[in-house]
């Protein structure tokens, strides 16, 4: 079974970064492409970036050059360092293995 834990959300102020981590088990994780998503509150799960798993990426227009996803196969680990972070980037952050498998979230607060 698949067991997806996010992690590194926080409340932080607008222009500050954070950056979340993502540990897998359960799973061939090298094999496996890596997303990052989003709720926030009231609205839709927003997709924001992935990772293949020859470590090829793609962002979503919102979070393009602010945003970084990464990989460690070493440690199952994907990471989403986030810089310049606005308010709008409020929102619960969720890892995804693009097969339906999904972490609990991590809340992250961007402050005015």
């Amino acid at each position: 079974q698949v067991h997806l834990v996010e992690s590194g959300g926080e409340l932080v102020q607008a222009g500050g970064s954070l950056k979340l981590s993502c540990v897998a088990s359960g799973t061939i994780f090298s094999a496996k492409s890596m997303g990052w998503y989003r709720q926030a509150p009231g609205k839709q799960h927003e997709w924001v970036a992935v990772i293949t798993s020859g470590g090829h990426t793609n962002y979503a227009d919102s979070v393009k050059g602010r945003f970084t996803i990464s990989r460690d196969n070493a440690q199952n680990t994907v990471y989403l360092q986030m810089n310049s972070l606005k308010p709008e980037d409020t929102a619960v952050y969720y890892c995804n293995d693009l097969e339906g498998n999904w972490g609990q979230g991590t809340q992250v607060t961007v402050s005015s």
